[in-house]
C-alpha cells in the first residue's frame, strides 16, 4: 500500500514506512523454515478483483506460489491496465502466473531438480 505513494509521499506515508522498517529491524535473526516434502510439486494460487480501486478502476491481483509445499512467493499488485470484466481481470492474473511457473520450472531444471509432475495453477472464479 505504501509503495503506491512513492512518487508523491506525505508525512503519513513516511511514518508508516518507518514503522515497517522498525518491525523488520526487530525480527532480525528470525527466518522461515523450508522443508523438502515427499511430493515434488509446484502449485500457484491466484485471484483478482474487478474493479479493485474506485479511483482508477484498475483491478488488483494477488498470488501465492508453493514449491514442495513451501510458500516461496506471494504478492498483491494493481494490474497495469483496466480490465473490462471480472473474467478479463482473472485472465490477466493467470497469464502472469503462467510466466512465473515457466520461470520456476527453468530454475528447478538449472538446479538439476526434475519436476515431472504437472505444475498446477489454481484460480478462484465467481460466476455473477
Amino acid at each position: 500500500m505504501v509503495s503506491q505513494f512513492i512518487h508523491c509521499p506525505y508525512k503519513e506515508h513516511l511514518e508508516v514506512t518507518y514503522r515497517i522498517l522498525r518491525y523488520l529491524k526487530s525480527i532480525l535473526g528470525k527466518g522461515l523454515l523450508f522443508k523438502r516434502g515427499s511430493s515434488i510439486s509446484v502449485e500457484v494460487f491466484t485471484d483478482a478483483n474487478w474493479p479493485g480501486s474506485i479511483t482508477d478502476r484498475k483491478s488488483t491481483s494477488g498470488y501465492c506460489t508453493y514449491v514442495w509445499g513451501n510458500l516461496v512467493a506471494w504478492r498483491r499488485k494493481k494490474q497495469s491496465v483496466v480490465a473490462r470484466s471480472s473474467v478479463d481481470a482473472e485472465y490477466k492474473a493467470m497469464a502472469n502466473r503462467v510466466c512465473e511457473i515457466l520461470w520456476i520450472k527453468r530454475v528447478l531444471k538449472e538446479l538439476k531438480l526434475d519436476v515431472s509432475l504437472p505444475m498446477k495453477l489454481f484460480c478462484e472464479t465467481r460466476l455473477q
